[in-house]
């Protein structure tokens, strides 16, 4: 009995120390930056509000003790200023009488002036120099204009356009509930539409919708949306623009042919768009067809001049901060087509929009024909719908649901 109890012992070991060694770590979160403020927040609320009593302070009245408080520091910090001013101004006065003292001031005042004089020529020319390069980077290529007038050009040219209000809400797709059991036997499950929902507000709409989040999340300069006909594209950015309540400006390769025309045009364009888009943030930037941009070969019969953007798009990205809040988005729909390198250079993110799944397509049916003035009854299988439509995109299935619910039937619909 005790040997098997010892060899059961042994067995238990083998298998905790193998259980423990075959656990993997996982994914692990990057430490986020607004949990320090949020922590201060929290001090900030033990040390001063949580025992204060304030029954008798229904009008909210300002504490003089804590506005003290508050400005004794800022004052405290002015003074200081001030006061090593001061003691910088005394240290000379001090140096300058030490060296009266010893009677070499004479010979090293001649020393240091020769040496001042090379060295200010010197630094004459690197100012010089300096403020050449500043000149350049800085260079307002419409300094005389106003921006109510920039704004009137860019909207004549058709460049900056209006969009439909859409919400990311009306982006209709479920969540794949099949997800889990997909990865348990080792399948990795494609992302619903409620998962490319998701993502696109955390992207674009979050960190665009808060100068503080933009500053303080990381910080993301574009975005490409990728999918096939119908997925939602172009909704997806309408959709961010209308939550930001956001300028669109449209250089697509189709919109800006034949306009600004040149090397220096395309400058003046780009320069209108920067200038525009951060004085009158949020924007975002569009660009159809993005592929078109970094294509390998252009059609003969593609006189769009799709590539006028390939060398400028990166260099522009690069220079933004994290002060400008503005996005370039782009869609695509054969991202194949285009330079793989160049693509990943200029965008930060790519998010791909699969074909619906069966609860997406459930969903989609069901409130595609609530919307358009259809009921919903026993006899109508929704299900069948959902699953002989395998395949489908969102735009296919509002198209057939548009097709069936003709005016004359919705009409008929209301009699019976």
């Amino acid at each position: 009995e005790k040997k098997e109890k010892k060899k059961k012992g042994k067995k238990k070991g083998k298998k905790g120390d193998g259980g423990g060694g075959d656990e993997e770590e996982g994914f692990k979160l990057a430490p986020s930056t607004f949990i320090p403020g949020i922590d201060e927040a929290s001090t900030n609320y033990d040390e001063i509000w949580k025992t204060r009593d304030e029954t008798d302070n229904f009008q909210q009245k300002y504490d003089a003790e804590l506005i003290k408080e508050l400005k004794r520091g800022e004052v405290e910090s002015e003074i200081r200023v001030q006061v090593d001013d001061l003691m910088r101004q005394e240290l000379k006065n001090l140096k300058a009488a030490i060296e009266r003292d010893k009677g070499k001031k004479g010979k090293k005042g001649k020393k240091s002036g020769k040496k001042k004089g090379k060295k200010k020529k010197g630094g004459k020319k690197g100012k010089k120099g300096k403020k050449g390069k500043k000149g350049k980077k800085s260079k307002d290529l419409t300094a005389g204009k106003t921006i109510e007038s920039l704004y009137e050009e860019l909207v004549k040219e058709g460049i900056l356009v209006q969009y439909p209000k859409v919400k990311i809400s009306d982006f209709m797709g479920e969540y794949s509930y099949l997800g889990t059991t997909l990865r348990q036997a080792n399948i990795e499950p494609m992302p619903s539409l409620a998962d490319v929902r998701r993502v696109t507000t955390e992207y674009g709409i979050l960190p665009m919708g808060s100068q503080t989040v933009h500053e303080t999340s990381p910080f993301i300069k574009s975005l490409l949306i990728a999918g096939p006909h119908g997925t939602g594209k172009r909704m997806l950015v309408n959709a961010i623009c209308s939550e930001l309540g956001a300028n669109l400006m449209d250089l697509t390769a189709e919109n800006i042919c034949g306009k600004y025309p040149g090397k220096a045009g395309l400058t003046m364009l780009l320069h209108l768009v920067m200038k525009v888009g951060k004085l009158l943030q949020p924007t975002v930037v569009y660009i159809g067809n993005a592929e078109k941009t970094f294509i390998k070969k252009v059609p003969k019969n593609d006189m769009s001049d799709p590539k006028r953007l390939k060398k400028e798009l990166p260099k522009i990205i690069k220079k933004m901060t994290a002060e400008d809040r503005i996005m370039f988005i782009g869609t695509s729909l054969t991202p194949w087509d285009g330079d793989v390198k160049g693509m990943c250079q200029v965008y930060q993110k790519i998010v791909l929009i699969p074909r619906p799944d069966y609860a997406s397509r459930y969903l989609l049916f069901k409130e595609v024909i609530l919307r358009m003035g259809g009921r919903l009854s026993a006899t109508l299988d929704l299900s069948s719908l959902a699953k002989i439509s395998d395949g489908y995109t969102p735009g296919h299935i509002v198209s057939a649901v548009k097709h069936v619910l003709t005016e004359r039937r919705v009409q008929q619909l209301a009699r019976k």
